[in-house]
């Protein structure tokens, strides 16, 4: 009987620690500090999951600054999640790359970085990269994510659609 309690015991602290790790939005910023995405009561928040070793990351990091200039100046935050920043990420990119993806693609908002490479995707149920997500203002996630890009799609249209019906 006492295993059993010891068993269900720990299962137990197992469960508390997955649910907490699930719930985690608070992402390190590449310069320093971190943002909890999902706590960000009252905005709308857009995020573009990508990584800097991607072929059409330079046409998502595109569309998000389409989407930082449409929505200057609202009451919506726009944040670039890299997945390949992170030491335990699959195809890891230095810090040095990623400045340089950073400054090509000329992208001016904060830059996340994933804490394992796979938590955002994971968490946000994102099936392919890059992909856009929203979450509202309520801090729950709208909708499926926007997954992959086609170059003659703008991507754009559809993630304002969604957003300004939540303006």
């Amino acid at each position: 009987m006492k295993t059993l309690k010891t068993i269900a015991s720990f299962f137990s602290i197992v469960f508390v620690f997955a649910i907490a790790a699930l719930a985690q939005t608070s992402l390190p910023k590449l310069d320093g500090g971190s943002v909890d995405v999902q706590a960000q009561k009252g905005k709308v928040v857009i995020l573009a999951v990508g990584a800097s070793w991607l072929p059409l990351s330079g046409k998502q990091a595109e569309y998000t600054n389409m989407l930082v200039k449409r929505y200057a100046g609202k009451n919506v935050a726009v944040y670039f999640v890299l997945t390949d920043s992170a030491t335990k990420a699959k195809n890891f990119s230095s810090l040095e790359k990623i400045n340089i993806f950073v400054a090509e693609n000329k992208l001016v908002i904060p830059i996340l970085r994933d804490s394992d490479g796979a938590a955002t995707i994971k968490k946000f149920n994102i099936d392919q990269l890059p992909s856009f997500v929203i979450i509202g203002t309520d801090g729950k996630q709208v909708g499926d994510p926007f997954g992959g890009i086609d170059p003659k799609y703008d991507v754009t249209v559809p993630i304002s659609r969604a957003v300004d019906k939540l303006l």
